[in-house]
């Protein structure tokens, strides 16, 4: 039985979720929440992973592509705006994490290597 198409990269970007949070966790980090959203249509969000090491909250967008370049350009500035919006929802709800350090990072996945973490790869405008 084959999969749909939709289906089938479903399961693939679940599975690149699974080994980014294990990449992060073997990196010190721990995961707050995974597939955290907010809303519905145009004020919609949406983050993959939110993890936290010491005083740093890390907002995570996850690709997995077959190349580096691919899967870094896949993250559009309306998916970054998305994430943003999701980031400041999450926070409010926090109180705990008024203090922290706000970060937006991303963990490209591709064939045969090893999960890339990219710290701080966009800015939230103020």
């Amino acid at each position: 039985m084959t999969l749909s198409p939709k289906l089938a990269a479903w399961q693939r970007g679940k599975r690149a979720e699974t080994l980014a949070a294990w990449w992060l966790r073997l990196k010190g980090y721990r995961v707050l929440a995974r597939g955290y959203a907010i809303g519905r249509g145009r004020g919609a969000g949406e983050v993959d992973l939110i993890v936290r090491r010491g005083d740093v909250v890390a907002f995570v967008e996850i690709k997995a592509r077959a190349t580096l370049a691919q899967a870094a350009h896949a993250i559009t500035p309306n998916q970054q705006d998305r994430i943003i919006r999701a980031a400041r929802a999450f926070v409010s709800g926090q109180p705990k994490l008024a203090a922290c350090v706000l970060r937006f990072d991303a963990v490209l996945i591709t064939p045969k290597s090893w999960p890339r973490h990219i710290s701080d790869a966009w800015r939230m405008d103020t």
